[in-house]
């Protein structure tokens, strides 16, 4: 009790010391959140009784009547450390002011000034005794934990849910991170109970989709037990609720689904079906990760979506006449100092081949928007190479069948291409020939005449 009367003696002398220059700053400046005396009582301008107060915790309230009034926004900035507003440095002196604190506070007049000033101080008690169990100054900046690479956080006001214990992360009194591989979030405390490995690692290693839709095994394969954290989970709901991810077909609890949606890639490559289900956390982050990431290989997954999608065939299309197109902007000066192909930096497969897909091509197909996205860069590409650029056009191809009409290039829609020597033909002189290409037999006459030269 000594150390808690010490404490009260020190809080009475810094009371006395902030209300004088309270008064002193009350007499220099008005304040409009001031009122008089007779506005402080609920009835009739009548000022009520006053309680008995706790002289160890607020003396000021005490010394002062009801004209003491808080400069909300005014004289103080309620989130700092106001001068001489704490004097413990012991968590357990903290806890005892607390309570007297609380106890202050239902005792005074509902509404009235003093109430209002007293649960200001409640909130800088309560600042000060978080601080002290969680100091930001011991924290590290990062932390790597289970191939997760946690970096704290600084932000005070976005509120997030912590994703091991499931409750809010206060920031502005609480340390917490996030994983800047797969944006697991938790407090600091928490950070010693993670068990879950981080889902980047997983994407780096096995980028691959699961491709069956909802592969159920049964609670029963699963010893009727979460198949992440093991918790014991059942359809009943005791001891807690089981949950399914369409995703991986498995029943997880609660805490490791929060019934999170998202599209599912078995459904969409099977059934083209692009609606979102109900997945669990680390399944959510996976597909949100894996979303971008070319790994779908419709043709040999599944062939026959190209005869009920037509989208999926324009796209094929544009694809392989951008691939015809890389040479030309890979050899053109002009094109490499404008960066043209640079306009598919978001897609880049796309200038690789025209067979893998990722998830959001998908998604963009079936919305409309690759369509569109995708038909302005060909014409882009198109127009750079026949109209733009003489080094382009001088590559072109002239018909060698009918010898006749413009200069032909091997994107364009009315043009054949030999599969031998790539030369560009008009489709129908091409397909009406019954005789071999003409490149073709040239290129074989003059290897024949080096061989005799050869002998």
């Amino acid at each position: 009790m000594t150390g808690t009367k010490q404490y009260g003696e020190n809080y009475v002398a810094d009371e006395m010391e902030y209300d004088e220059r309270l008064a002193h700053f009350r007499q220099t400046r008005l304040n409009p959140f001031d009122r008089g005396e007779g506005e402080d009582g609920p009835q009739g301008g009548k000022t009520p009784p006053q309680h008995e107060t706790r002289p160890e915790l607020f003396s000021g309230t005490r010394t002062h009547s009801s004209d003491r009034t808080m400069d909300l926004g005014l004289a103080e900035d309620h989130f700092s450390r106001p001068v001489g507003s704490f004097v413990a440095s012991d968590i357990e002196q903290l806890k005892l002011a607390i309570e007297e604190c609380k106890k202050l506070i239902l005792e005074l007049p509902e509404h009235s000034e003093r109430q209002k000033d007293t649960v200001v101080k409640l909130i800088h008690l309560r600042l000060k005794l978080q601080e002290l169990k969680d100091p930001e100054e011991d924290e590290p900046n990062l932390r790597v934990l289970l191939e997760h690479r946690f970096s704290k956080e600084k932000s005070k006001s976005v509120k997030q849910t912590c994703d091991k214990c499931s409750t809010i992360i206060w920031g502005l009194i609480q340390t917490w991170y996030t994983c800047t591989g797969c944006y697991y979030r938790c407090h600091s405390k928490c950070m010693n109970m993670i068990t879950k490995p981080c889902v980047r690692s997983k994407v780096s290693h096995q980028s691959e989709y699961e491709l069956s839709i909802c592969p159920e095994i049964g609670l029963d394969r699963q010893d009727y037990r979460c198949a992440e954290c093991r918790t014991p989970i059942s359809l009943r709901g005791v001891p807690s609720e089981a949950r399914q991810c369409d995703y991986t077909g498995q029943y997880y609890c609660s805490t490791c689904h929060w019934n999170d949606t998202a599209i599912v890639p078995a459904r969409v490559i099977h059934n083209w079906e692009f609606e979102p289900r109900k997945v669990c956390r680390s399944s959510m982050r996976y597909l949100a990760l894996m979303i971008p990431r070319p790994v779908l290989k419709l043709k040999e997954i599944n062939p026959l979506l190209f005869n009920f999608v037509e989208e999926l065939v324009e796209i094929r299309k544009l694809r392989q006449d951008i691939l015809l197109m890389k040479p030309y902007f890979i050899t053109c000066k002009e094109a490499m100092e404008a960066r043209l192909l640079l306009q598919l930096q978001d897609r880049q497969h796309f200038v690789e081949n025209d067979d893998m897909y990722s998830l959001q091509d998908l998604i963009d197909i079936s919305s409309g928007r690759l369509s569109c996205s995708l038909t302005e860069i060909h014409t882009t590409f198109a127009k750079h190479i026949k109209l733009d650029c003489e080094r382009c056009q001088a590559k072109g191809f002239v018909c060698e069948l009918c010898k006749e009409g413009d200069i032909l290039f091997p994107f364009d829609s009315h043009t054949s291409v030999c599969h031998e020597c790539s030369a560009v033909f008009h489709r129908d002189c091409y397909y009406d020939n019954s005789t071999t290409c003409p490149r073709c037999a040239r290129m074989t006459e003059r290897k024949q005449d080096d061989d005799v030269k050869d002998a």
